[in-house]
């Protein structure tokens, strides 16, 4: 799949469709397309009888890149529904631009989306940062900013934005599992903090520190920006502190740095990495497996490199569309395992529409999941919703890397707070 960071809107897209550009292309020439001159009323913007457009803003370059290879995944899963006769009889054109990891930068992206691509929704938007920033616009143009990609505590307010909800288990709530866990194993430890200085690190600190409770010492703290090159001396800092655990709030790029400065520093505390860089393929291996040994994170969906699911049918399903659909895709890396799990609870959602596609029916429906499952969530944990709550997915489990693979620990967690 060849992917493009900005398309210039002078190209004809049925030219970038016959370059191979997946990603963001619409195919005008489509004859469903020629369906939206009769588009009943209860279908919204971006939907008619025979195409639904979905909206997405990916870090294809920046810091946060490698979060990219989530886009292509799902580029992918909707290529597949439509070779499947689409859903309910509707091809999915998705329209997936680069906003660079920028906040100013997503606010252009999702005004092209909903002012000149109409598209129904906006699917999975990534970063914390991108999507605080374009919140307020999609709720006063009440278009769905659906199941993003951040686990921001604050994606749970139905009552101030309703237009807005989370698909992952939050940060804070993720943070607070780590806490207990030092509480219980580690109470006489003292506590170096590395985070990202924006919303989603905060966010981290936050449940992190109430989990803790004041239990635990703290004895450092250091945030990094993501327009630095790296994170070398906030390590050298935290080391030089004396702290036997790291607490490590990175997105992949930096994770990796933080891993491998920790070998060449020869510090090795208990270091906890958050789950948002737990990738075997993006993270571990690029650091070194050596080198990672022994971290902690969490879990809510299978791992790909455990081999424990050689065998599960939800796995081989899901390597058998990476081999067709995605043939470049790392398949020892978690993005694509939740790129295809997020883009599949879209489908279902879109699915349970029927013919209403009106913006208010996806996020009533969206917003109606009981105990949902995907075979590529750990056994146990589900997804579910209602109108006064906007966390899909409130349960992890603790893992450790054992130097090629995380290894599934404990009981299963139900790690839900509250936004406020």
């Amino acid at each position: 799949m060849t992917t493009t960071t900005l398309f210039d809107r002078r190209i004809p897209r049925r030219t970038l469709l016959k370059a191979g550009l997946a990603i963001g292309a619409v195919n005008l020439a489509s004859p469903l397309a020629s369906a939206s001159l009769a588009a009943p009323e209860r279908h919204g913007g971006g939907a008619n009888r025979g195409i639904i457009k979905i909206g997405n803003i990916m870090p294809y370059s920046g810091p946060a890149s490698a979060y990219s290879t989530i886009g292509k995944t799902e580029a992918a899963y909707f290529n597949m529904i439509n070779d499947g006769g689409g859903i309910n009889g509707r091809r999915i054109d998705f329209i997936s631009y680069d906003d660079g990891y920028s906040p100013p930068k997503a606010v252009e992206q999702a005004r092209k989306l909903v002012e000149d691509d109409n598209v129904l929704l906006i699917f999975n938007s990534l970063g914390t940062p991108s999507n605080t920033a374009i919140e307020r616009y999609m709720n006063d143009k009440k278009v769905p900013q659906l199941f993003i990609a951040t686990g921001a505590t604050k994606w749970n307010d139905p009552k101030d934005f309703p237009w807005t909800m989370g698909w992952q288990p939050s940060y804070r709530s993720e943070a607070q599992v780590y806490a207990k866990y030092l509480l219980k194993h580690r109470p006489d430890g003292k506590v170096a903090i590395l985070y990202q200085n924006d919303d989603y690190g905060m966010d981290y600190l936050k449940g992190f520190k109430d989990g803790l409770g004041g239990k635990l010492k703290i004895v450092a703290e250091k945030s990094y920006d993501t327009t630095e090159p790296t994170v070398d001396s906030q390590m050298i800092s935290l080391k030089a502190s004396g702290a036997d655990i790291l607490f490590d709030v990175t997105t992949p790029k930096f994770a990796a740095q933080a891993i491998t400065k920790a070998a060449e520093l020869e510090w090795r505390p208990l270091h906890i990495l958050n789950n948002v860089s737990a990738s075997v393929g993006a993270v571990m291996k690029p650091a070194g497996f050596d080198h990672a040994k022994g971290i902690l994170s969490t879990a809510y969906l299978k791992d790909p490199t455990d081999p424990q699911w050689k065998t599960d049918s939800a796995h081989k399903t899901w390597l058998s569309f990476m081999e067709k659909y995605y043939p470049d895709g790392d398949t020892t890396s978690a993005f694509p395992v939740y790129g295809y799990a997020v883009a599949e609870t879209m489908a279902h959602v879109l699915k349970q529409c029927g013919d209403n596609l009106s913006r208010d029916n996806i996020m009533k429906q969206a917003a109606s999941l009981h105990e949902f499952k995907l075979g590529l969530l750990l056994p146990g944990i589900t997804i579910s919703t209602g109108p006064h709550d906007y966390a899909p997915i409130k349960q992890l489990q603790m893992m450790r890397f054992t130097g090629s693979r995380w290894e599934l620990f404990g009981p299963i967690v139900n790690g839900a707070v509250s936004s406020s």
